[in-house]
């Protein structure tokens, strides 16, 4: 069993690992930190530590860097969580507000996310089956296409462009304005689940020369509600990676290949629970079934507009700040649901 000394030596350890990327001996954990012991019992502290898998020496006669296992016992137990200052809550709050739409707010989450951990960041886009329609948008961009907008309750915006078939004749302002109103008349106040087949029996009641466009702009809109069926993330600052790549001696390629598919980091998400702190930490070999094995990801959570549990996080090198990480997923993600709840 650790002593209380040990696991003090196991946080300063850490942190200081965490802070410089060199290995720690025992001679600069006295000078910098005191114990009030000699070196030689933190030395001793340091061989029970390492017994016990909680650190290891990378190279012969060097100082001592923490293990996964060593990681868990800090996130666990011994990471003290530093509140994020006035001025970073005034900038979280500030930046996301000025988001104009759904899509938007996430964007920013993630970017803001990014910049206070150096780290990438990862929000879930809510999938949004109870999302009702607010607005059916038709606009003409020239006598050949046109710009559909489909806008839930939440505050989703989904813009597309359709080109209208040669076949037909060009785009006039009733035209569109009988088929927006249809629209409308249609789809406002309905799930989006519901409106594929609304849609597909609505061609019959426009007249036919309108009918090669509504199937068009109808194609469009089930593209549209298809999209927000799927779970996916937002991700902001992949480059972050480039400067942390010593921390990943083994390959960087697969956190390149899970971030450019997905699937691995949304199976991750839907996999990890929150603790009484709202974050869940899941580190290096935790992650080595799903190839992830020299990466730490930690999650926390918001909600969504629908009222469901959402995942943001941010994923990096297993030599991360994580107090100061879990900070800032908490702070950001309250902001996020309140913000997300005022719409």
């Amino acid at each position: 069993m650790v002593s209380e000394r040990g696991l003090e030596v196991l946080r300063v350890i850490v942190q200081d690992y965490v802070e410089s990327r060199e290995p720690v001996g025992s001679k600069s954990i006295v000078d910098r930190y005191g114990f009030g012991v000699s070196a030689a019992t933190i030395r001793n502290d340091m061989a029970a530590l390492e017994e016990d898998g909680l650190i290891t020496a990378p190279h012969t006669s060097s100082g001592r860097i923490p293990t996964d296992k060593g990681y868990r016992m800090f996130v666990d137990h011994l990471a003290e969580i530093r509140p994020m200052t006035p001025a970073q809550r005034h900038a979280i709050q500030t930046f996301l507000g000025e988001g104009a739409d759904l899509d938007d707010v996430l964007g920013r989450t993630v970017r803001m996310l990014s910049q206070l951990t150096n780290q990438v960041a990862l929000v879930q886009v809510p999938v949004l089956p109870r999302s009702r329609v607010r607005h059916v948008e038709l606009v003409p961009l020239s006598s050949t296409r046109l710009l559909v907008v489909l806008i839930t309750d939440n505050g989703h915006v989904d813009q597309r462009t359709v080109e209208v078939p040669h076949e037909s004749a060009p785009l006039d302002d009733e035209s569109v304005a009988d088929i927006r109103a249809r629209l409308n008349t249609l789809l406002v106040g309905k799930l989006l689940a519901e409106t594929p087949p609304l849609l597909a029996d609505l061609g019959e009641s426009v007249p036919p020369a309108s009918r090669a466009v509504l199937q068009r702009v109808t194609d469009v809109i089930g593209a549209q509600v298809d999209d927000r069926r799927q779970d996916r993330l937002v991700m902001a600052g992949a480059a972050n990676l480039a400067r942390t790549e010593r921390d990943f001696p083994g390959s960087i390629l697969p956190v390149l290949e899970a971030i450019e598919e997905q699937v691995v980091l949304l199976r991750l998400f839907s996999e990890m629970e929150l603790d009484s702190r709202g974050v869940s930490v899941s580190i290096g070999r935790e992650n080595a079934s799903l190839g992830l094995g020299e990466a730490s990801i930690l999650a926390g959570g918001y909600r969504s507009p629908a009222g469901a549990l959402g995942h943001i996080g941010v994923l990096g090198p297993t030599r991360m700040d994580y107090s100061g990480n879990i900070a800032a997923v908490r702070a950001v993600a309250r902001y996020l649901s309140k913000l997300l709840g005022d719409d």
